[in-house]
């Protein structure tokens, strides 16, 4: 078959799949029946039938429980252990995410600014109409959750901050109007990486951006060392002025990207491309020889980017200030880009948000998902490396 038909009959059938909405609850209902089994294993320490002096103790059949997905209803049968000590985060977690869409959908359909399809998905996934009695019940839980999570106070040092906004469009005195959220991420002295904070502004600026930092101050946020950003005016300036002692580093992903506005449209790929290699370089001395060679040969061709290059690039060459290890985690924005490509993908469902709030709900129940999914992954960088790493360079400055 050619490439071509390959290509095509795989897209056919990532079409189907989709649509079938049956076949996807199939697939996501045994992934959370094996998800509660996984669980009863650990808890009881056995498997079924099994023999073992590791046994603590005893299964005591099921009980049936209802998740309100996406992708429908889903039937499953949760397990019980005779002692009642088994208990399951699955549902709670998974539905905060989940309730957060639903009601922002719900509430297109309440205030009318919705389509017939949305009221049939909203009816699909939780089997009723709604009222907006409805859907206060079933806000109030959920922002109460979400409330203390925002203004949770931040014991730890975050020698690492990332941030970054991405914009949705939310309906106001019906006006549609697109609304910044700003996010922020720190990785705490044990390797590990929180969301810190989430908030709505009304676009990114130096006063809104100030603002999130200082409540984020105000929090408890200490001990910053290093901050990522892009070259937003507005954040550089917030950063300069809230964490003066931290080292800026300009994401170098968003700097290729702004390369692109002075080079033609039929550019060389080398020029960027041999760009980009300059940050795979172990050490700034190394870097910046490579720099002055791409400089020299592409200086005849492109000279507007050379000038723009040679004038703006120390300042996404920060990172080489860091141990090697970190360099490829803390050069660019990208761990938080993986959260607003989730966000993305999320609020793509609604498109228009019927209000500032329920904006905030959805992004702020998706940031508490990934925030507790790394809680309890292992940890992200070595910490160890970076006070070694400070030592070094102590000791390097006292003898120069």
């Amino acid at each position: 078959m050619p490439k071509r038909d390959g290509t095509a009959k795989a897209a056919e059938w990532k079409e189907a799949l989709i649509n079938d909405r049956d076949f996807l609850k199939g697939i996501v209902t045994e992934v959370l029946q094996q998800f509660l089994e996984a669980e009863m294993v650990e808890a009881v320490g056995a498997g079924r039938h099994e023999r073992t002096g590791e046994r603590q103790g005893y299964r005591s059949g099921y009980y049936g429980r209802t998740l309100v997905t996406r992708v429908g209803k889903l039937e499953l049968r949760v397990p019980q252990d005779r002692a009642g000590r088994f208990s399951t985060e699955l549902f709670q977690r998974y539905q905060r995410s989940e309730q957060a869409l639903v009601t922002a959908l719900a509430e297109m359909y309440v205030m009318g600014v919705s389509t017939r399809k949305v009221k049939a998905i909203t009816e699909e996934l939780c089997g009723h109409a709604f009222s907006a009695g409805t859907i206060s019940e079933l806000n109030r839980g959920l922002d109460g959750v979400l409330t203390a999570f925002a203004r949770r106070r931040l014991e730890e040092e975050y020698p690492y901050l990332v941030l970054d906004a991405r914009y949705e469009k939310v309906r106001e005195d019906g006006v549609i109007r697109s609304r910044a959220v700003l996010v922020a991420i720190g990785i705490n002295w044990d390797g590990r990486r929180s969301v810190l904070g989430v908030e709505l502004a009304n676009r990114e600026s130096a006063t809104s951006w100030r603002d999130f930092l200082v409540d984020l101050q105000e929090r408890g946020l200490s001990g910053v060392e290093f901050v990522v950003t892009d070259d937003h005016a507005g954040l550089k300036q917030a950063v300069r002025e809230i964490v003066p002692r931290a080292v800026w580093q300009r994401c170098y992903v968003h700097f290729l990207r702004n390369a692109l506005d002075y080079l033609p449209r039929r550019a060389d790929d080398n020029c960027l491309r041999e760009l980009r290699w300059l940050y795979d370089r172990r050490t700034l001395a190394e870097a910046q020889a490579d720099l002055a060679g791409w400089l020299q040969k592409w200086a005849g061709k492109y000279p507007r980017l050379c000038d723009w290059v040679e004038a703006h690039i120390e300042e996404t060459f920060s990172f080489y200030q860091l141990p090697v290890a970190h360099h490829k985690h803390m050069k660019s924005t990208n761990m938080l880009e993986r959260i607003n490509e989730e966000i993305k993908r999320r609020t793509g469902v609604i498109r228009i948000f019927p209000n500032a709030a329920s904006c905030l709900r959805l992004v702020r129940a998706l940031a508490v998902e990934t925030h507790e999914n790394w809680i309890e992954a292992i940890r992200y960088l070595n910490m160890e490396e970076l006070r070694e790493h400070k030592k070094e360079r102590l000791r390097h400055g006292e003898a120069a």
